[in-house]
């Protein structure tokens, strides 16, 4: 099945309706390009310089409580304000469009030891980080004026974390933002035209065709899905449909913190580093809108292409032509699939 890909193709992406081209001999060009540093867990479960540890002072001068599970708080450099003008910009064309952004900015500090990532934190301490998700997701998703709240977590130097401390962000939007509206598009589209969800048709597509699968648990499957763009892009989807966290079960949000706990695990024992990535929810938008479209899963963006040291970079073609990559999704879904489930470095 693997041979018939060796050659460059195309591949649809049916949730953004963008292609993207797939040139796997690439692999062997020699590569003289920058080589980065193997990234390495932190040993340190308090750092005193760290602005994120328990009852240490942040950059902004506010100072962390000594929290002994999860810590949430308004991001002290927001990217969004929540008290923006709502006035008009007014431009001298119209080609020159502009208006107000509100949001409201938090980070979620998923655990008190530094040294922690999700990967090698226990199922049951990812569970609370996926409780307290939820509870933001409601919190934020509640306000009249959200109509979008994104949460992600970027992971490593290379993925622009200022901070190792474990840690993510959520941003409530008064707006849906350009992918999830995107997705938004697609997902509709697909529910006219069929009367079936796009996702639960593509799970469907992916458990039959097999090659790309990584691991399924009762709730959850994960996939280096067909139209990947980075190396080892991973989609996580819930096999059940729903919209949002909220409409988890007990034991859906029990196999979402098993699925996030395996997917780290498998990446970090890759290439024997504490793997980076940027990772995110797609979920159900807040404008008040009906959305039976709607899919929960999430994204995994990670760049690392040969090595702990060699990245993915979205230059040139990329950027003016159109999303490539190097390695066949198949190929990158089997040595995901052949990497072990116990952490290469054993928590103490």
């Amino acid at each position: 099945m693997e041979n018939k890909w060796q050659f460059p193709h195309r591949r649809w992406n049916p949730l953004r309706q963008a292609w993207v081209l797939v040139s796997p001999h690439r692999t062997q060009r020699p590569w003289q390009g920058e080589v980065g540093q193997k990234a390495t867990p932190s040993g340190l479960s308090f750092d005193p310089e760290c602005y994120l540890c328990p009852g240490n002072k942040r950059a902004g001068g506010s100072e962390n409580p000594a929290y002994e599970g999860i810590f949430t708080f308004v991001n002290d450099y927001a990217a969004l304000l929540p008290d923006a003008p709502a006035e008009a910009i007014e431009a001298v064309s119209p080609l020159l469009k502009a208006e107000p952004a509100r949001g409201l900015c938090k980070v979620l500090c998923f655990h008190p030891d530094h040294s922690l990532t999700l990967a090698r934190m226990t199922r049951a301490e990812i569970r609370r980080v996926v409780d307290a998700w939820t509870r933001e997701y409601e919190e934020l998703g509640g306000l009249d004026w959200i109509d979008y709240v994104q949460i992600f977590e970027n992971r490593g130097a290379m993925m622009g974390a200022s901070n190792p401390h474990p840690h993510g962000q959520i941003w409530s939007t008064g707006f849906v933002p350009d992918e999830p509206a995107a997705e938004t598009v697609s997902q509709r589209e697909h529910l006219a035209r069929t009367g079936h969800c796009l996702l639960c048709d593509y799970l469907a597509a992916e458990k039959a065709a097999g090659e790309r699968l990584i691991f399924e648990n009762e709730h959850f499957a994960a996939f280096v899905p067909w139209w990947a763009v980075w190396p080892f892009e991973v989609l996580l989807v819930s096999r059940r449909h729903l919209g949002a966290l909220p409409e988890l079960s007990a034991d859906e949000r029990d196999g979402l913190a098993d699925a996030l706990n395996r997917v780290g695990v498998r990446f970090d024992n890759l290439f024997e580093t504490s793997f980076p990535y940027t990772m995110g929810f797609h979920q159900t938008p807040t404008d008040g809108g009906g959305h039976p479209e709607w899919h929960f899963h999430a994204h995994f963006y990670p760049p690392l292409l040969r090595s702990a040291t060699v990245r993915k970079f979205m230059v040139g073609f990329e950027m003016l032509g159109m999303p490539q990559r190097d390695i066949t999704a198949e190929s990158a879904a089997e040595r995901l699939r052949a990497c072990s489930e116990l952490h290469f470095w054993p928590r103490a």
